[in-house]
């Protein structure tokens, strides 16, 4: 039975008030036979976080992308300080401060330029910065950006080097230097530790107290927990609840996916097979400290820690894209040690990394950008070996997987940018569930994943008896939640505590 809840009204242009910043009344959006929004309604007051939940697909990306002005509504109105407001451009909505930092972070910057180059990019742009500029006063300039927000980024540092959390901040600190009075915030931990969260909440509830309204969309619930005034769950494109606080999050995760979180459980598998992958003295890097792991046929074990602790770096050291300074690495009891992701792939090894949209999807408009195609990239080879593409496999491929794993989608030859992260996620997963495999390794595999999505996707990675599975993740509950076995990684290095998911009296986060 679905969680009870408390309604509190989500406001509407009629119930405007003086400190009302932005009001959505009855907002409808379809694309084609799709009805993204159906009469949406949310306010928001300076000075308050709103939250905004619901399943991959519910809405939440449509409402955003008319804020922004990358679209516009059909039918229903909005206010913004009062008056009628209309942005036919994400310039326009800037213009009038209303900002938005998405989840992809690839439009802030390139490789070649700085960090400072990077927070003074759009000013560039936009004709606010003199044609003729020194390095020393574009430092200075982007060094006060960061000064007025707190935040501490290397400003000589070529922007390609940065890490996801590095780059979320110049995104974050570039949107506040344009003044905003309503911050939307797109997922922004999604790739960030638990020490840059804090540090990102911290930011927040500053820019709150100085009467910004934000706007924030998260699945997790430590997000909205430290955050969030109020809670507003869409579903369908329809407010179905809202809540304040303290916030009922059950309540709430159980309003947003329409049945009970006990049925969205996995099942702990007590039996395991042979050793599938066994590390013997593993050392990352020269200096760090050496260690063992062992996986089994058909165990599934998260290896969680801080950003930096070397989650990644181990995982593309299996998969041969890094190599060890020491150790010794066995595949069902054969010495393995590959020398390119090919190799590994030849050997039964496969890894979805954590930048979906950079390492595993085509380029939007590009041949290859459909379900069919990016689930068939990597086995071209085997399935066509003449060199002749069958696009009836393909197709066959991309609708079985969009049957057992659940993909929103018109069919196989839908573009997977036309897709929820969610789906699109799933979709990198098909990719390896098309041919058998030994090891998966799964690096941040639910970052930006609503929790019905991520249940499919737990469900899909748990299928397998013979498979083993590696996953790298920051977030410990998601570790705890999809996981047999949790190890801690610290400095390159697994610690020796570990512990087994099943036996821990978990109170999991579902969102």
């Amino acid at each position: 039975m679905i969680g009870q809840w408390k309604p509190r009204s989500v406001g509407t242009i009629n119930d405007v008030s003086p400190m009302t910043l932005l009001a959505i009344q009855n907002l409808s959006r379809a694309f084609g036979s799709t009805q993204a929004l159906a009469d949406a309604s949310l306010t928001i007051d300076r000075g308050e976080i709103v939250a905004l939940m619901g399943a991959n697909g519910a809405g939440k990306s449509t409402l955003v992308s008319i804020l922004s002005g990358i679209h516009q509504p059909d039918s229903g109105g909005i206010t913004w300080n009062g008056e009628a407001y209309r942005a036919n451009s994400p310039a326009e909505a800037t213009a009038q401060g209303v900002v938005t930092v998405h989840q992809s972070t690839d439009v802030v910057g390139a490789a070649g330029l700085s960090v400072a180059d990077a927070l003074l990019l759009h000013q560039f742009v936009d004709g606010r910065q003199p044609f003729f500029l020194s390095k020393r006063s574009v430092r200075r300039k982007a060094a006060a950006i960061l000064d007025e927000i707190g935040f501490d980024l290397p400003l000589e540092r070529d922007f390609g080097e940065l890490g996801a959390a590095d780059r979320q901040m110049v995104a974050i600190a570039r949107a506040l230097s344009n003044k905003a009075q309503l911050l939307i915030l797109d997922e922004p931990t999604a790739s960030l530790s638990t020490r840059e969260a804090q540090r990102l909440y911290e930011i927040v509830l500053r820019l709150k107290a100085r009467g910004m309204g934000i706007l924030y969309i998260s699945h997790r619930t430590a997000d909205l927990d430290a955050l969030a005034d109020r809670v507003v769950v869409l579903r369908g494109g329809r407010n179905v609840g809202a809540f304040t606080r303290p916030i009922d999050f059950d309540a709430a995760i159980e309003t947003m996916i329409g049945r009970s979180l006990n049925t969205a459980r996995p099942q702990r598998r007590e039996q395991l097979g042979s050793k599938r992958l066994e590390l013997r003295g593993m050392q990352l890097l020269a200096g760090s400290v050496p260690f063992d792991l062992t996986l089994r046929a058909g165990e599934v074990v998260a290896v969680t820690g801080v950003l930096g602790a070397g989650k990644s770096r181990l995982l593309s050291t299996i998969f041969g894209i890094e190599r060890p300074a020491t150790g010794e690495m066995l595949l069902d009891d054969a010495p393995y040690r590959p020398a390119t992701p090919a190799d590994a792939i030849a050997r039964g090894v496969v890894m979805a990394a954590a930048d979906r949209h950079r390492s595993s999807l085509m380029p939007a408009d590009w041949p290859g950008e459909s379900i069919a195609a990016t689930i068939s990239l990597p086995h071209l080879g085997r399935w066509y070996p003449s060199g002749l593409l069958l696009s009836g496999r393909e197709r066959r491929e991309g609708e079985k997987a969009i049957k057992r794993l659940g993909i929103k989608a018109s069919g196989a030859g839908a573009s997977v940018w036309s897709l929820s992260g969610g789906n699109q996620q799933k979709v990198v997963l098909a990719r390896w569930e098309a041919e058998p495999s030994r090891l998966l390794l799964l690096d941040e595999p639910f970052q930006g994943v609503d929790v019905g999505a991520r249940q499919d996707i737990i469900a899909a990675i748990r299928a397998h008896g013979d498979r083993a599975t590696l996953i790298a993740t920051s977030d410990p509950e998601e570790a705890l939640e999809v996981a047999d076995r949790v190890l801690v990684m610290e400095h390159h290095s697994l610690k020796d505590a570990a512990f087994a998911a099943a036996d821990q009296n978990r109170n999991e986060e579902y969102a």
